[in-house]
């Protein structure tokens, strides 16, 4: 998909069992994220993205990023891929791909949420 480096949600979840390091931004609004989380997610909606982005270039681990169905995430990592990003990863089938894998959501943290 255009370029665009995927991770499925076993993948992920393997990552996070091995301690590999990266980061996980979750770009659904706070409506869709007080439904449940990835654990571990940063939260920060989508339009937020281009606010944020010399914080989201400062970091030198992986990016993955999430959405509910991968739709607007593929969308953050584009954008993020144009402006010299280059280990950035698309969460294929989002959070719903998550949860279908039979893998656990959590309540978002108030600590998790990045503010402009």
């Amino acid at each position: 998909m255009y370029g665009i480096k995927e991770i499925d949600a076993n993948t992920l979840r393997q990552w996070q069992d091995t301690g590999k390091a990266f980061r996980l931004l979750d770009v659904r609004t706070p409506s869709e994220t007080a439904h449940g989380v990835i654990p571990g997610a940063t939260l920060l909606p989508l339009h937020l993205v281009p606010v944020r982005l010399p914080d989201l270039l400062d970091e030198e681990e992986p990016l993955v990023i999430s959405c509910r169905t991968g739709a607007r995430s593929s969308q953050a990592c584009a954008f993020l891929a144009q402006h010299g990003l280059t280990e950035v990863y698309n969460l294929r089938g989002g959070v719903m791909g998550w949860a279908q894998a039979g893998l656990n959501l959590e309540e978002p943290r108030a600590e998790s949420v990045h503010t402009p």
